[in-house]
């Protein structure tokens, strides 16, 4: 259905494209995060998320990151599969913190490289372990 829905207009559906595809971004914080002075404790985590990259990459994708290489190509507002960042307002960064978190101080940040068929247990184990359990 799908392949015969879109074939008149050129995309093909079934096979891919040149487009973003669909991830299940991620909203995280933890309740230090969402205090006062909470932007500490967002940088931290980035920090500690940042070194872990290959890791999360593995666990937020059913195929170890297969699924992901063909979304996160650093093309359409996506991050590169293979390079960390992170920045405010950034649609194109593997973190992105919003630009009202940035301004209010705290708040919480999105991991936008979960792919859209992702485990969400496994994506939260994976954040989990690296944000609070250092591991």
């Amino acid at each position: 259905v799908s392949t015969q829905s879109t074939g008149s207009s050129g995309i093909n559906a079934e096979y891919g494209g040149d487009w973003n595809g669909a991830g299940c971004h991620t909203n995280i914080s933890t309740v230090a995060m969402r205090k006062a002075g909470g932007y500490s404790h967002i940088e931290a985590a980035i920090e500690k998320m940042s070194k872990k990259h290959k890791e999360h990459i593995e666990s937020y994708d059913p195929s170890g990151g297969a699924d992901n290489a063909r979304r996160l190509t650093g093309l359409h507002e996506t991050a590169s599969i293979d390079q960390f960042s992170s920045g405010v307002a950034h649609r194109g960064a593997s973190i992105r913190i919003p630009r009202q978190v940035a301004a209010d101080g705290y708040g919480y940040f999105e991991d936008r490289r979960p792919s859209s068929n992702a485990d969400p247990y496994a994506v939260t184990d994976r954040i989990v372990r690296t944000i609070c359990l250092g591991e």
